[in-house]
């Protein structure tokens, strides 16, 4: 029997008096879920009768398709100058250093920390690009999955659903360089990946809060003897796993890339792999004018984090020429110097905005809406990204959705897409009071359920550090 339907535990009943659903607002809706968190029925013109209230706007809960949690806990540290040229490549000696004392047991308590504020602030799914894996000397654990379990844990813990993608990181640099010594945590060959993925896929196949997939760390950190074996791995092993790879983020990355072997890094990448509507390319910040229109004709989904790629000074996306052509895309928090989906959203639009210096760069067919427009191919590029039956509140979707405040200045008489334009663009106030993940709620007038005791954990945590 499928897990959808072999609980007997009665279902819960939701009611809102205005929800987001796939065919637009819909008023008085009942939305029923499973015990296991699977939404079933659907109902718009309904009576509330003994279902729960939802008293606010309902809209799906969004996706961050790209986290590094343990980087949550660097977040204002990394803000000083260390010299001539501070760039990504000095940030990244920051982070391995910052890293180096880092036990499975921080991972998980940092994580848990993140994800509560995730889930405050409208993220119901996250996507681990995990690669932090062995102990501090580079020895791997007794459990090579030891820390993926962790995480997973800690997702677990606070409602959060993950897709968990272990990482392949094998070389320093293109060509399949020596590893450095701050990369000695991460370094694995494919076949101890691949046997890694598959022991987490036993473990959690049956839970519907975890979905496993794989990431492929960079061009530079994995070479072509590898890459295309872990590809066709991952393919034999769920022909729709999400798979995911950083790329083009920085132009010393395009430019050591054109010297190694005559090809920009997305060219090159999408000649040597079959990349499908399965995979995730994770900034790809720049491209050419061709590159972006080949992506976009992949179906794959460019993975954006643009409070990361500011933070870093990687650049813009081409993101005119890349929708024009029907490209998807999704966002993440990433490096999570922010963990907002508004600010993710809000800084997406604006950037391109201060680029081409235009207004209403970001735009769907069908609505006028710049805000719902942002929001609606953030989820349904999320969920394709993250391999998740997420981002809209239907029947077969995870019953993942938040409910925000109509008190909030911002919103006030706020009605159907306009409620995504002052989210979004009319202020700083977190608008979002109430969530959903799983069926369960997680947060509750602006509290997570379990935030003072992931608070304590982290803060002690925090301070051994």
């Amino acid at each position: 029997m499928d897990e959808k339907t072999s609980c007997a535990e009665q279902p819960i009943h939701y009611f809102a008096e205005t929800a987001f659903l796939p065919t637009g607002w819909a008023n008085n809706v009942l939305i029923t879920v499973d015990s296991a968190g699977w939404i079933t029925q659907v109902q718009s013109n309904q009576k509330a009768d003994h279902a729960i209230g939802l008293n606010g706007p309902v809209l799906p809960g969004m996706l961050n398709l790209h986290s590094h949690a343990f980087q949550r806990a660097m977040a204002g540290l990394t803000e000083r100058v260390t010299g001539e040229g501070d760039s990504f490549w000095t940030w990244r000696e920051k982070m391995y250093h910052f890293l180096e004392k880092l036990t499975p047991e921080d991972q998980q308590a940092i994580a848990a920390q993140l994800y509560v504020e995730m889930l405050k602030a409208g993220f119901t799914t996250v996507g681990e690009f995990h690669y932090l894996h062995h102990q501090q000397d580079g020895t791997p654990y007794h459990d090579r999955a030891l820390t993926s379990r962790h995480i997973i844990q800690a997702a677990m813990e606070t409602g959060i659903a993950i897709t968990h993608m272990p990482v392949l990181y094998a070389a320093s640099g293109l060509g399949g360089q020596v590893p450095t010594d701050g990369q000695k945590r991460f370094i694995n060959n494919d076949t101890q990946l691949m046997e890694m993925i598959t022991s987490l896929m036993d473990a959690y196949r049956d839970n519907p809060q975890v979905t496993m997939g794989l990431a492929l760390h960079s061009l530079r950190a994995v070479p072509l003897s590898m890459l295309q074996p872990a590809a066709e791995s991952m393919r034999r092993m769920n022909k729709t796993a999400p798979i995911h790879i950083h790329i083009a983020e920085q132009l010393k990355e395009v430019n050591d890339c054109i010297a190694w072997c005559g090809e920009r890094p997305v060219d090159w990448l999408l000649k040597q792999v079959e990349v499908d509507a399965n995979w995730c390319l994770v900034h790809a910040t720049h491209m050419t004018e061709r590159e972006t229109r080949a992506l976009a004709k992949t179906g794959a989904v460019a993975g954006l984090c643009p409070t990361t790629e500011a933070n870093l000074g990687d650049g813009f996306f081409n993101l005119p020429t890349y929708l024009a052509e029907n490209g998807h895309f999704g966002i993440g928090s990433d490096s999570h110097v922010s963990v907002s989906v508004i600010e993710e959203l809000r800084l997406l639009e604006y950037g391109q905005r201060l680029l081409h210096q235009k207004r209403a760069i970001t735009r769907m067919p069908h609505t006028a809406s710049i805000g719902a427009s942002l929001y609606r191919m953030a989820l349904a590029g999320g969920a394709q990204a993250l391999g998740r039956a997420a981002g809209a509140i239907e029947v077969g979707k995870r019953a993942d959705f938040i409910v925000l405040d109509p008190t909030v200045p911002t919103l006030l008489d706020k009605k159907e897409d306009f409620i995504f334009d002052a989210m979004l663009f009319a202020g700083n106030v977190n608008p979002i009071r109430h969530v959903i993940a799983g069926g369960k709620q997680v947060v509750k007038d602006f509290r997570h359920v379990r935030e003072e005791e992931v608070a304590e954990i982290f803060k002690n945590t925090y301070r051994g550090l």
